[in-house]
């Protein structure tokens, strides 16, 4: 097992902005510094009960058209992993019955990864049926990314991971979910062990296009 570490310590540039109380700048910052960790990535130290709640309350002020919170989390507790890690095996054996004992053995360990485990719910169904599953979506994933922004602000590393499991029958059954929920993706936290250089961040000219009076967009 990955001997505990403590939290990350903030970088030298949040630090700086926080003595300054230059808060447009310290949020600038803490997003700039956010980056993926794989769960294998992922050890030690995990937060506590307090952080954890901080953690999930940051969601609760994502937007969310009609008030329906249409997400929800379930956690995976280190004492439940063995039942998500059956699940992940036997999707693997569902898809590919060739599938060799290792790799099978492989798509289990994944359920044991990163000290906080969570599964994101989404209802595409709960409440007003005229806001679509994209607006619930886009909730969701303003939710998700203020926990981990919460979680970066902590010194943790995390990451968002998904795949065909997601879809099983078997995965449906253990977490649970009705018609119309849909299992989005899974969240890990905990103290990074390593991590990669950031890759380079897009700029607004990458993305952002400005629609003219004709009717055409053009470059930002």
């Amino acid at each position: 097992m990955t001997p505990a570490a403590p939290p990350l310590e903030p970088a030298p540039p949040i630090a700086h902005a926080l003595d300054e109380g230059d808060l447009p700048a310290m949020a600038g910052l803490l997003m700039q510094s956010r980056q993926t960790i794989l769960p294998k990535r992922l050890g030690g130290a995990g937060p506590d009960a307090a952080q954890l709640q901080q953690i999930l309350l940051a969601a609760s002020a994502a937007p969310d058209h009609g008030q329906l919170l249409p997400w929800r989390f379930v956690l995976v507790p280190l004492n439940a992993r063995a039942l998500l890690a059956e699940v992940f095996g036997q999707a693997l054996a569902e898809r590919d019955g060739a599938a060799t004992p290792e790799q099978l053995a492989q798509a289990r360990e994944k359920a044991h990864r990163a000290p906080l485990l969570m599964l994101v719910v989404v209802d595409g169904r709960r409440g007003d049926e005229r806001i679509d599953l994209f607006e619930r979506l886009a909730s969701a994933g303003c939710a998700l990314q203020n926990m981990l922004l919460m979680a970066t602000a902590m010194g943790y590393g995390s990451a968002l991971t998904s795949g065909q499991a997601l879809k099983s029958a078997g995965l449906r059954r253990l977490f649970g979910l009705h018609e119309g929920e849909h299992a989005l993706c899974f969240v890990s936290i905990g103290t990074a062990q390593s991590r990669k250089p950031a890759p380079p961040r897009p700029v607004p000219g990458d993305y952002v296009r400005i629609l003219t009076p004709g009717g055409s967009t053009t470059g930002f």
